[in-house]
């Protein structure tokens, strides 16, 4: 039996047609695909069905919103079909694509995001490309967790990140390996990819109003500016710290400032600015000393990970002592076990 595959498209350049102001989302997706894509059954091809979105967006506007909208678009089909693929723009995808792999956690079908850097009503393109790779490998391979394809690559969704604003390769997944690569052959690394779970166990549950908030350390920041960041209501920061974990703990309110807000119940994770690695705060006194603000240590989670989970386990309920054990723990292969 041919396999059938649901896409989603969100919107982003993949659909894209140009404007006066630019390239701008468009729908009709569904006739330019039955005249691009091969046929089904053949090569291999599954046979697909084109959920598209009301609101197509840039993927700049995405919102929390938008990531449960998604997930609960494929739990709500997710017996229906053999796998997704979702075409969603590239400026948020790993976002997406990390939201996504917390929200159906479990999977036993693979989920696949995907997009392109040039639009499918161009000449010259790289969506055409993209999409079919992704096509066949939802319908043909035993991926079970949501991956990011791009130029010849399927990435751990919740393990990518964006990495060039002008190349075909957009995305790289710095601290784990590659789920697939597209040549002549399509080469899965089973070693790589999460190993099938018996059960699904979803959690597709309605975004809070929480606020989570990045902060990249520089040398000049002030505690004032750090206090005034960590003001309430904020539920969640992101800290961007040198190194392994470092900070400028001997700032005079610096320590306070962080110290204060954890006792308020905001969860502040401690991520590298290191595209490779991760934080071990135990490594130097200074990271020793943000612990002891009750500062958790991130692994190598990526800052799109951290935000996600930070969401996601925000609007599970969670207090806040629970979110800090959860956050350096892998729920879902987005960061290696704790030493």
């Amino acid at each position: 039996m041919t396999p059938r595959i649901c896409i989603l498209y969100t919107g982003g350049t993949f659909g894209m047609k140009p404007s006066a102001a630019g390239y701008a989302p468009d729908g009709g997706l569904e006739a330019a695909l039955a005249t691009t894509l091969p046929a089904a059954g053949k090569d291999g091809m599954p046979a697909w069905d084109l959920v598209e979105y009301d609101r197509l967006i840039d993927s700049a506007e995405a919102q929390p919103a938008d990531w449960h909208t998604i997930a609960a678009d494929i739990a709500a089909r997710y017996a229906d079909y053999d796998g997704f693929v979702v075409i969603h723009g590239t400026d948020t995808m790993a976002y997406t694509a990390s939201a996504l792999s917390f929200a159906l956690q479990g999977l036993r079908k693979p989920v696949i995001v995907t997009g392109s850097q040039i639009p499918l009503c161009e000449p010259r393109n790289d969506a055409r490309n993209n999409l079919t790779s992704a096509l066949l490998i939802a319908a043909r391979y035993p991926v079970p967790e949501v991956g990011l394809f791009f130029h010849d690559r399927l990435l751990r969704g919740n393990r990518a990140t964006k990495v060039a604003s002008a190349d075909f390769a957009a995305f790289d997944s710095p601290n784990h390996a590659a789920l697939a690569r597209v040549g002549i052959n399509i080469d899965i690394n089973a070693a790589a990819v999460l190993p099938m779970p018996r059960a699904e166990h979803f959690q597709v549950v309605e975004p809070g109003t929480q606020e989570v908030a990045v902060l990249r350390l520089y040398p000049g920041l002030s505690s004032a500016r750090l206090q005034h960041l960590l003001a309430p209501p904020l539920a969640g920061l992101v800290l961007q710290t040198y190194g392994a974990g470092n900070g400028p703990v001997a700032m005079p309110g610096f320590l306070d400032a962080l110290a204060a807000a954890s006792a308020r119940g905001t969860v502040i994770v401690n991520l590298t600015q290191c595209q490779r690695g991760g934080v071990d705060q135990a490594k130097y006194a200074t990271g020793s000393a943000l612990a002891g603000a009750g500062v958790v240590g991130g692994g190598d989670l990526t800052v799109e990970a951290a935000v996600t989970k930070l969401h996601h386990l925000i609007s599970c309920g969670l207090e806040p002592d629970a979110v800090r054990r959860q956050m350096p723990l892998p729920l879902c292969g987005e960061c290696s076990e704790p030493a």
